[in-house]
């Protein structure tokens, strides 16, 4: 038997876990409870899981380690997390103990991936050389890792959304039509899909490129809601639909769309967009720029544009073609296919454990 922990298990994590759980049979236990969904404006999964009691002092967490030591835990999946108190304890512990650990890493801290990249943490290293397997969310992250220990037992899963599968087997809707069915008269349409959560979305620089454009000539399409959303209603060339999970409304209004456009903290709506066929279009990781991950699925100029600067940007909206554009976005579409689907997402993670068991 197999125990995973996590903190949670969101809505766009469950079919991962289900499917997981059909190939290698764990036991999943998760240390928060309905209040931290709510807090991070995420909905629960319908994913069946343990609770398991845990305490927190700021970034530090203290789960009950005992609940994982039955003797029949042949292998713990235990966060890559050198906040988590009760994982130090057990990977200290398992020359005594008769369980295999893998670390699965939840991404290089979005705040600390600029100076990680360039000197990983000890704390994690020490971490993974005391484990038997680590999990990485994202190739480029393993590659960093490798420079640092090239022997290391790891897989990389692909991190990538539940329903990618469905979205790239849709065709391409008929993209005139739908922008006359929403009264979409611009030439060219960025849209926006991400939670209003971060201030490291950068939406100040959302907002200037709203207010830099021809309302003639731009139109942008704005899904999502939070607390640090702004007011849209000013600009003529917005339409806002706020908060949207009618996959079949999200189909059309990224079908009206040319381009996905996220300047900052781009993560798993990457994914998404490149699914739908759409570029994405960010600003370049720095210090002030912060970007999760799945920034490192995006090649400039391929399966979408990363700008240097506000210049750069307008620059490149302005002359692009429509035929680089659709050709960038078959590109997207067809990384999505070949390295994105959760089918290969749950078969790393699989044959990773069945590796430890036997």
């Amino acid at each position: 038997m197999i125990a995973i922990v996590q903190p949670l298990v969101p809505h766009y994590r469950e079919h991962f876990f289900n499917r997981l759980r059909e190939q290698a049979p764990f036991e999943l236990y998760c240390y928060n409870g309905a209040e931290v969904m709510q807090k991070q404006n995420l909905s629960a999964g319908s994913t069946s899981v343990r609770p398991l009691p845990a305490w927190s002092i700021g970034p530090f967490v203290l789960y009950n380690p005992l609940r994982l030591l039955k003797s029949d835990y042949k292998v713990l999946v235990l966060m890559l997390n050198f906040a988590h108190i009760s994982t130090w304890i057990i990977l200290l512990l398992k020359p005594f103990l008769k369980q295999k650990v893998v670390l699965w890493g939840h991404g290089i801290s979005v705040k600390r991936y600029v100076q990680e990249e360039q000197q990983p943490s000890r704390l994690l290293k020490w971490m993974i050389q005391l484990a038997d397997a680590t999990w990485f969310y994202t190739a480029s992250e393993m590659a960093l890792w490798r420079q640092v220990i090239p022997a290391m037992n790891a897989v990389s899963l692909n991190n990538t959304i539940s329903e990618v599968e469905q979205i790239v087997q849709q065709p391409l809707p008929d993209k005139t039509a739908l922008r006359e069915k929403y009264g979409v008269r611009a030439r060219r349409v960025l849209i926006y899909c991400a939670r209003f959560n971060e201030t490291g979305r950068r939406i100040d620089l959302l907002l200037k490129v709203i207010a830099e454009t021809d309302p003639a000539e731009y139109g942008f399409v704005i899904i999502g809601a939070g607390k640090y959303k702004p007011d849209f209603s000013g600009y003529p060339h917005v339409i806002d639909f706020g908060a949207v999970y009618d996959p079949a409304v999200k189909q059309e209004l990224f079908g009206l769309a040319d381009l996905y456009f996220q300047p900052g903290w781009v993560g798993l709506s990457a994914v998404e967009a490149m699914a739908y066929g759409k570029p994405v279009c960010t600003f370049k990781r720095s210090e002030t720029i912060l970007q999760c991950v799945e920034y490192g699925y995006i090649k400039d100029g391929n399966n979408g544009l990363i700008f240097e600067s506000m210049e750069h940007c307008l620059h490149t909206l302005h002359t692009i073609s429509d035929d680089a554009i659709y050709t960038m976005g078959q590109q997207a579409r067809r990384f999505v296919k070949e390295n994105l689907t959760m089918t290969g997402m749950v078969d790393n993670a699989s044959h990773s454990l069945h590796a430890m068991i036997q």
